[in-house]
């Protein structure tokens, strides 16, 4: 993953599968474990430049977080989780019913961005194709994931099983931050 620039694990399992000719997929590593090596190797290799990087990415994420207060915007992935890498964006979750709205409001703020879409499993019956857009701020990767409001009483499940997906409030967010 750190070499790749991959940051989704089950996203690398798969990419190893493949390369490796693996078709069952118990013979592959759990997600967590891949994590726990990522995380390990991270403060072997990395040590302080790694814990300073999320330090910056995580204060960045706080900053952005308030920015876009008024769509609820919650923490997600490597750098709430802490393997966010040099080349890894900050990634939130914004929620509108009307996706326009938060394309409107960077477009009152001048922020230029990409727009893609991307496959979320809001539960084990219902996926949708998210609006994610992509922009800089300050030299930082942002990737911002709209979802419906009615997601945001329950967090869409993880890239790969049946569990919630870990997201945090700005207030999770600035205790984790504080307490590193």
């Amino acid at each position: 993953m750190r070499e790749s620039g991959i940051d989704d694990a089950a996203s690398a399992r798969r990419r190893a599968a493949r390369r490796l000719a693996v078709h069952d997929p118990h013979a592959l590593p759990e997600l967590d474990e891949i994590m726990a090596a990522l995380h390990a190797e991270q403060r072997l290799y990395a040590g302080v430049q790694h814990a300073q990087h999320q330090q910056y990415l995580r204060a960045a994420a706080c900053e952005a977080m308030a920015f876009f207060s008024a769509f609820d915007a919650r923490a997600v992935g490597c750098v709430l989780d802490g393997s966010a890498e040099r080349h890894s964006a900050v990634c939130l979750q914004v929620f509108a019913d009307d996706p326009e709205s938060v394309i409107h409001f960077l477009h009152e703020h001048a922020i230029a961005h990409d727009r893609k879409t991307r496959c979320v499993r809001l539960n084990r019956e219902r996926t949708i194709q998210a609006n994610l857009l992509a922009f800089t701020a300050n030299a930082v990767a942002f990737e911002l994931i709209l979802l419906p409001r009615s997601a945001l009483r329950q967090a869409p499940l993880a890239p790969a099983g049946d569990t919630a997906m870990a997201r945090a409030t700005l207030s999770q967010l600035r205790a984790l931050l504080a307490g590193a």
